[in-house]
């Protein structure tokens, strides 16, 4: 998505002052940004980094990412003059999180910090189209392009933050500084306006330290700012649209959305902020939701429940095949089994497939452990019996 402003063929006048710079900061600041940084279009640091991601296959089924790869590497090509970014962000880490304490209980469903209130891309791009409408203002007889952009078109985001002083990128490739961590959103604002680029005051920080690494669930983390997303969960939860990897699976736990692990262990976020913005506080109760009761939603009560959230970047089927391995991940309750088998004949091919392997391992270890099962349906057992799951 995206915003334009201004009427190239009536606005005809000189460069704005310096002032613009200094007055861009305290608007944004007025509007909710913690940071703003301006940053010229050159990439050429950043593009051998990311040709070789992609040449690796890293992107897995992200085609995206090598669609409009001029566009991405070339802010100019992909908003014709453009010659400075305008770089915000936003501090989303919710008041009381206890992420870590979710993630010990297998009962419970974790979904990514960020997804937890109203979807970031709306809260965000109001802000920056705002922002750009007092940029507008100030020089209103001038030939001026601005399109407000929240990871919603082909920008190298987290490259041109780092440029604009806001951070720099960790072996996680998430931005980093030093006073706010890593739990924050990023916006840009792309424009014609000749600027004066922030100095890029965050020296990479990271040192020795791998804790990022190490804690990775899946070993995604591959090398310095390079993720094998066909092994990472966040990729695995949210844009993997077929079947998840089975050797993967015992890997997520109780992920059902995304994956912070990555962050929840980098030592600059011992004290990361948190943020004032009531939008991103969890709505109904997701922050800390039984599996249980998140798998027996109906399509129509998950539509309606996150109406609005990012959680939407899926689709049921994809919420159901995630919490499916969920469950086969958590201990074997005759409740957990009773729903996976009851949800199995209406389900799709793909979605039954993780249900079976799901329900192969909580009767497994049920068996192993002389817990008392609910009797199989005749019907659902033969035919789980023709197409059993792969173990």
């Amino acid at each position: 998505m995206n915003l334009a402003l201004g009427n190239p063929q009536e606005r005809r006048s000189p460069l704005p002052s310096s002032g613009l710079a200094e007055d861009i900061p305290r608007w944004a600041a007025q509007l909710g940004f913690q940071q703003t940084g301006i940053a010229h279009v050159d990439l050429s640091a950043y593009e051998p980094h990311v040709r070789a991601w992609l040449a690796k296959g890293f992107n897995g089924e992200m085609g995206y990412m090598e669609r409009n790869l001029d566009k991405r590497l070339h802010p100019e090509s992909l908003i014709a003059e453009t010659c400075t970014v305008i770089c915000a962000r936003m501090d989303y880490w919710p008041e009381g999180a206890q992420p870590l304490q979710v993630l010990q209980q297998p009962q419970q469903a974790y979904i990514s910090r960020y997804a937890l209130g109203r979807d970031y891309h709306k809260v965000l791009r109001r802000r920056l189209v705002r922002l750009a409408e007092q940029i507008d203002a100030a020089v209103q007889e001038m030939d001026v392009r601005l399109r407000a952009f929240t990871d919603s078109a082909p920008v190298l985001e987290k490259a041109l933050a780092e440029k604009a002083g806001l951070g720099w990128m960790g072996k996680h490739s998430l931005l980093i500084h030093p006073d706010a961590g890593s739990w924050f959103f990023l916006g840009e604002i792309y424009t014609n306006l000749p600027l004066p680029p922030t100095p890029p005051t965050q020296p990479n920080r990271c040192g020795a330290c791998k804790a990022c690494i190490n804690h990775c669930p899946t070993g995604a983390i591959v090398g310095d700012r390079m993720i094998d997303a066909r092994r990472c969960i966040s990729y695995l939860t949210i844009e993997h649209r077929s079947a998840i990897p089975v050797q993967l699976r015992p890997l997520m736990g109780n992920r059902i959305f995304g994956c912070d692990d990555c962050q929840l262990y980098c030592p600059w976020n011992r004290d990361a902020p948190t943020t004032a913005e009531a939008d991103f506080g969890p709505r109904h109760g997701l922050d800390a939701a039984s599996l249980l009761a998140l798998f027996r939603w109906d399509e129509a009560t998950f539509l309606r429940n996150t109406e609005g959230m990012a959680l939407r970047r899926i689709d049921f089927e994809r919420w159901r095949r995630n919490l499916a391995v969920a469950l086969g991940n958590g201990p074997p309750s005759a409740e957990a089994i009773q729903a996976l088998r009851a949800a199995r004949t209406e389900s799709s091919a793909m979605v039954r497939e993780h249900i079976d392997w799901a329900l192969q391992r909580l009767e497994g270890c049920a068996n192993q452990t002389g817990e008392a099962l609910p009797q199989d349906d005749a019907s659902t057992a033969h035919e789980r019996q023709r197409n059993p799951a792969t173990p």
